[in-house]
């Protein structure tokens, strides 16, 4: 079983920029979400658990050990995907793989050969293995970074804002695999898309303008709303009046109509129906500044 340990991290930038405010996360083996809107302190939380920035305040512990005393015990086991990443030109995927397991240490060729092949399947890029990665669709190359990741066996994997831009059939691949690579090791998935978590994540954690607001098991959480979330359709002008009478979470334009949902003990009055919530309504109740703006479409 593979533990990470992030106690009382801070981060501040020499601008003066705030990024984390005193985190602290208790992970095991399986998918772990980390849930927040851009700019909340997503990317330089995993920055930091992958030793490419030392905190300002607090400590990491990878499987007990100090990782900014001891960096290596965490770069040797791990696979980083990070929000964008570059590729050399004119270089087939085949020979990237090869290239980056050499720098992972991967000496023996015929052990990296056989492990090169493997995640060409495993990621289904193997007819597309002699292509220059450059030339791939975006989730192609989000496939190709996962094979990256993989490579060396990691005990911990970090995959950050994985699913954005792509396509859904490229999405719900893309998510499967991270699935099935998630049962025997730690991956840590950070994204704003809360239906990526909800899906996933056996644990999870809502972060806000660097501080960790709220964590535990999705279903869980989802759970504590039961009974408490109130869906009523109105016209686009009486939103204002509802906003100012209620706890508006969220809105939502469906066929043209204005959906609220409203957060509330009882019934919030006449034509209101109470919903199953959802991990969506939960993260909407929870980030203080969504409850006026956001806006959904479907």
């Amino acid at each position: 079983m593979n533990t990470l340990h992030i106690q009382n991290l801070s981060k501040t930038y020499p601008n003066g920029v705030k990024a984390l405010d005193d985190v602290s996360l208790a992970i095991s083996n399986g998918m772990y979400g980390l849930l927040g809107a851009n700019g909340a302190g997503k990317s330089s939380l995993m920055r930091t658990i992958a030793t490419l920035q030392s905190p300002s305040s607090g400590k990491i512990f990878f499987n007990g050990d100090d990782i900014h005393q001891n960096p290596d015990c965490v770069r040797n086991c791990l696979g980083y995907l990070p929000q964008e990443f570059g590729v050399y030109p004119k270089i087939s995927a085949v020979e990237l793989l090869h290239h980056i397991g050499v720098l992972k240490g991967l000496i023996d060729k015929k052990k990296r050969s056989q492990q090169v092949e493997s995640l060409l399947h495993q990621t289904n890029l193997y007819e597309h293995r002699k292509k220059h990665v450059h030339t791939y669709s975006g989730g192609m190359r989000q496939r190709f970074g996962i094979a990256q990741a993989l490579l060396g066996s990691p005990h911990i994997i970090i995959v950050d804002e994985p699913t954005a831009g792509l396509d859904p059939e490229e999405r719900h691949r893309f998510l499967n695999l991270l699935s099935k690579i998630g049962e025997n090791i730690i991956v840590i998935l950070s994204t704003h898309i809360v239906a990526d978590i909800y899906n996933l994540c056996t644990n999870m954690a809502v972060m806000n303008q660097g501080k960790i607001l709220v964590h535990g098991k999705p279903s869980d959480l989802v759970q504590t709303l039961k009974g408490k979330i109130w869906s009523k359709t109105i016209a686009d002008d009486q939103l204002p009046h509802y906003r100012e009478v209620h706890e508006v979470i969220s809105t939502r334009l469906v066929a043209g109509q204005t959906q609220i949902h409203i957060r509330a003990e009882t019934s919030p009055g006449s034509n209101f129906d109470v919903v199953d919530p959802t991990l969506e309504d939960f993260y909407f109740s929870t980030i203080p500044s969504s409850k006026q703006q956001n806006t959904a479409v479907s």
